[in-house]
């Protein structure tokens, strides 16, 4: 793979932008990774194949070959945007979407507004050496977990092969990393996640009680998200430049190294999960109590952070 990206100039050179520390060129080639992973585990393992799963291995090659592109080329962010919008549509037009009002068009823009929401959020916490590819894994193990327990097969195995090429990458990409992820794979990995969020429908389960378990799972990416949409408003800056003002630099700023910064995020996402996996067993009104305070809690955190930041 590095002579792959050697030959197609997908490397990050050291101090190419201000965010980034790293010592060495890096070879940018997590999306073609993990898709040829997914894809080669889905041929050797003979997983059925359905409509739903050509509309999430469709769109993520699209994404995936935006990634390539921008990392190669730095392309500009509408151009992003628009890639973006188009694996969207690939996965509306294999009609996986949410389906929660009966205006179809409050259905589908509700579907665009996660889908694209979930791909840049990955792309905006991959700030850290196996701090997104970590997420990555744990949301899929969480979602491999409620896919057996609804009996959505189908999205079990396409999980679980998610799963395994996350496992497998992450040792190349944990820190000190031999590999990025770059665009390409932080935005595959989140937009197959938003993806499999927006197909699990739990049969026998309240939606008041499960409708919320993905946002939990991948929690830790919303809530980073968040926190720079939040700062960037608030201090006239451009959302899509990089900036240090992602949850793993505010940890930094608190003392902590780079190991634990990004073991303490992972810690909160595993946590996370296990709450909107023990949820699923609780009553509407207490699942969506405990949800509440969660959002209180984050909402508390991320005015601490911008005090924090202010008083800097």
């Amino acid at each position: 793979m590095a002579m792959v990206a050697r030959r197609f100039g997908l490397i990050d050179v050291p101090g190419s932008e201000p965010h980034k520390n790293h010592s060495k060129p890096t070879p940018l080639v997590g999306g073609l990774v993990i898709l040829v992973g997914i894809v080669g585990s889905m041929l050797i393992c003979a997983i059925p194949r359905t409509s739903t799963l050509y509309g999430m291995l469709f769109g993520g090659a699209m994404i995936a070959g935006f990634g390539m592109l921008d990392d190669r080329y730095s392309l500009p962010p509408f151009a992003k945007l628009m890639g973006q919008i188009l694996s969207f549509l690939v996965l509306w037009f294999f009609e996986i979407q949410i389906r929660i009002f009966p205006q179809q068009w409050l259905n589908s823009l509700l579907t665009a507004f996660w889908i694209i929401g979930m791909t840049n959020a990955f792309n905006f916490i991959d700030s850290m050496d196996g701090l997104a590819i970590g997420l990555a894994e744990i949301a899929a193990a969480f979602f491999l977990l409620v896919a057996i327990d609804a009996g959505q097969l189908d999205l079990a195995y396409l999980t679980a092969t998610i799963l395994g090429s996350c496992a497998g990458f992450y040792f190349y990409n944990a820190q000190p990393s031999t590999l990025f992820l770059g665009d390409s794979g932080s935005q595959l990995l989140g937009l197959l996640l938003a993806a499999i969020a927006v197909e699990y429908r739990p049969i026998g389960l309240r939606q008041g009680v499960s409708w919320f378990t993905p946002i939990l799972v991948l929690g830790v990416p919303i809530f980073d998200m968040v926190l720079v949409v939040v700062s960037r408003i608030r201090r006239g800056a451009p959302i899509y430049l990089a900036r240090l003002d992602h949850t793993y630099h505010r940890l930094r700023r608190l003392g902590m190294d780079a190991r634990r910064s990004v073991i303490a995020m992972q810690m909160v996402a595993v946590g996370l999960g296990l709450i909107g996996f023990i949820l699923l067993d609780a009553t509407v009104i207490i699942a969506n109590l405990i949800f509440s305070i969660i959002v209180l809690a984050g909402s508390i955190v991320i005015a601490v952070f911008e005090h924090q930041e202010k008083a800097s």
